[in-house]
């Protein structure tokens, strides 16, 4: 028979035999000690307003264990870090078996294999940050509370980044969009739709993300000051090669800002054209054809356009790797145990969707 404490869901108390029999074990926790002065004025009485406002006020002996769990809960709001693994490897299983029980979650992943770290990496930023857009639209509610806490930490990580270094702060205000409207559906459904944690948690954290969106709002570009070569320095046929790099419309159109020369390349037919027939196939955009008012095709609002209906390509400079021989998903760079004889031969690149994918059971 074990022993169980005062909550029935936990796993109950520490034991150890001594002497004169059974005794209790509370380990010391310092980061709780220090609390301890902070929630003092609230450890002899507990006062709980409803939404009548009636006050009931409960005596010290029936609220012990309540405000010891309300230490620990303050201990846990106030530490942002997120939790660390050794291994930054998972194995991906989905179903019990006689060497393992149970199965992988995608919260569970999302904790072990430390984006944290990876959005340091500006090969790695966007993949991340497509990754963190694709849960807040469909896996929200699949989150536990531990990968929740992981997600807003590295959310936190992302704007701070774009704050300092002002790198791509389209793609973080498409996320911060995508997650407010999500939360917003979620919490006005609160009865019907299921979010671990408490409601008034997930309403202070829109309230966060409203702030994040007002800051990248009022975020100004700065200028910086350089004597030597710049952009417009380069000749004509260097800046149209520049220009047939990017994959995405919105960079060039962005950069077609900058300078009147810049905006005149980026308006070309033939670039727009190219960039079409990169993502789409010949039969997507033959069903969509825009013409211009000189009978031309308008290939940049046949761009737009297609994107409606049709998905781009992704690119990114580094990405997850799944192992078909292992089944272990996990960073290129921090490699994984592999038993195969031949291992670069059983790794499979995987996109933000094919991540989201490989955890839907």
């Amino acid at each position: 028979m074990p022993f169980l404490g005062q909550d029935w869901r936990s796993p109950g108390w520490r034991w150890v035999k001594t002497e004169d029999g059974w005794k209790r074990c509370e380990p010391f926790s310092p980061a709780l000690e220090d609390g301890k002065n902070q929630l003092n004025d609230i450890s002899h009485t507990v006062i709980i307003t409803g939404d009548d406002e009636d006050e009931e006020i409960y005596s010290t002996e029936n609220c012990e264990f309540a405000a010891k769990k309300r230490k620990k809960d303050h201990f846990r709001n106030n530490t942002d870090s997120q939790r660390f693994y050794r291994e930054k490897w998972i194995y991906v299983h989905k179903e019990s078996t006689k060497e393992r029980h149970g199965y992988c979650t995608l919260g569970e992943a999302f904790n072990r294999l430390d984006f944290s770290s990876a959005i340091q990496d500006i090969r790695r930023f966007n993949y991340v940050v497509k990754l963190l857009q694709l849960i807040a639209k469909s896996q929200l509610t699949s989150l536990s509370g531990a990968a929740q806490k992981n997600y807003f930490n590295i959310l936190d990580k992302i704007v701070q980044k774009v704050m300092e270094d002002q790198y791509n702060p389209r793609l973080i205000k498409d996320l911060l969009q995508d997650l407010s409207s999500t939360l917003c559906i979620l919490i006005r459904g609160v009865g019907k739709s299921v979010l671990v944690g408490n409601i008034n948690i997930w309403i202070c954290r829109l309230e966060t993300i409203l702030l994040w969106q007002q800051q990248l709002k009022n975020l100004q570009m700065k200028k910086e000051v350089n004597n030597g070569l710049t952009l417009s320095d380069l000749p004509l046929h260097m800046l149209n090669n520049i220009l047939y790099r990017f994959s995405d419309g919105w960079d060039i159109i962005t950069l077609g800002q900058v300078t009147p020369t810049l905006y005149m390349l980026s308006e070309d037919r033939q670039l727009w054209k190219k960039l079409c027939q990169y993502h789409f196939a010949e039969k997507q955009f033959c069903r969509h054809l825009i013409p211009s008012e000189k009978g031309h095709i308008d290939w940049k609002l046949m761009y737009f356009a297609l994107q409606k209906y049709y998905p781009i390509k992704e690119q990114y400079g580094d990405t997850l790797h799944f192992c078909r021989h292992c089944s272990i998903l996990f960073w290129k760079d921090t490699g994984h145990p592999c038993t195969a004889s031949d291992p670069d031969t059983c790794l499979m690149p995987v996109s933000p969707q094919h991540f989201i994918d490989l955890f839907k059971f």
